[in-house]
């Protein structure tokens, strides 16, 4: 990452997901503005704001760097062809927040040239830091972590969530009730961002979704692989941050997920 050195991109990642999360923090339980952009798919002014506090960390540290915001925020001086990009998600857990459910989270990722090399993800309410550099590990407010050793599917605690197009949920819910006669039990916790976190810490075993947006998987994609798990896209293939969807796990349980998605298992 010879243009970017990565302590200085690793702060201000830091710096910028602190940021966010004391705006969500400040404004959980305040009058919110709702907005739709879709049926279910609603945003808030917490997450404007909060993207708004990352881009403008990103832009002073790095103008010439691509910026890919779930919002809409975007470099002021964009570089198509610059080989590094953030991809940032405010604000994992908008319906969450928007209902008062205290579980939501910050996310952003660097990918150089389609690589994730750092990912941060920060739950503001639990003060949780999540921090993955490539090659050198991942960690929990400083602290490294490792994925579980779960080796048997039926002993798995997993985690998926529903599309925000209707008509695709059905066949979202047929994977779902194949799963629920072969694991322990299945989450739907409404972050992306955090399910990810949690398998490279150990709390879930594994997680699958799809679709997915770059900024729901693109840090935690990292934090599971460099906290010993494996990524992949939904049917196996390899994973990529501005792919459609996920399966993150332990590494012991990934054949085996696959299997059952695929309607093998």
């Amino acid at each position: 990452m010879s243009e970017t050195p990565m302590a200085t991109a690793r702060e201000v990642a830091i710096a910028a997901a602190r940021d966010a999360g004391s705006i969500l923090r400040e404004r959980l339980g305040q009058h919110r503005d709702i907005q739709f952009k879709g049926v279910v798919d609603l945003v808030t002014d917490a997450d404007r704001a909060a993207e708004a506090a990352i881009a403008a960390r990103i832009r002073d540290a790095f103008p010439d760097h691509r910026i890919l915001g779930e919002e809409g925020a975007r470099g002021e001086r964009p570089a198509t062809d610059a080989a590094l990009g953030w991809i940032i998600d405010p604000l994992d857990g908008t319906t969450n927040y928007a209902h008062g459910f205290p579980h939501f989270a910050v996310s952003i990722g660097l990918e150089r040239a389609g690589t994730v090399v750092l990912g941060v993800i920060y739950d503001p309410l639990r003060d949780e830091l999540f921090v993955a550099e490539r090659g050198r590990g991942a960690s929990l407010n400083g602290v490294p972590v490792r994925v579980s050793g779960t080796d048997d599917l039926i002993r798995s605690l997993l985690a998926t969530g529903f599309p925000y197009d209707l008509a695709r949920r059905t066949g979202r819910a047929e994977i779902w009730g194949r799963f629920l006669v072969r694991c322990q039990s299945i989450r739907g916790t409404g972050s992306a961002a955090l399910n990810l976190a949690y398998v490279a810490v150990g709390r879930l075993d594994g997680v699958w979704e799809d679709p997915l947006q770059p900024w729901d998987m693109a840090a935690g994609s990292l934090l599971v692989e460099e906290a010993g798990g494996k990524v992949s896209d939904i049917r196996g293939g390899a994973f990529a941050p501005y792919g459609t969807g996920i399966v993150a796990t332990n590494g012991a349980l990934h054949a085996a997920m696959l299997a059952v998605i695929a309607d093998r298992g």
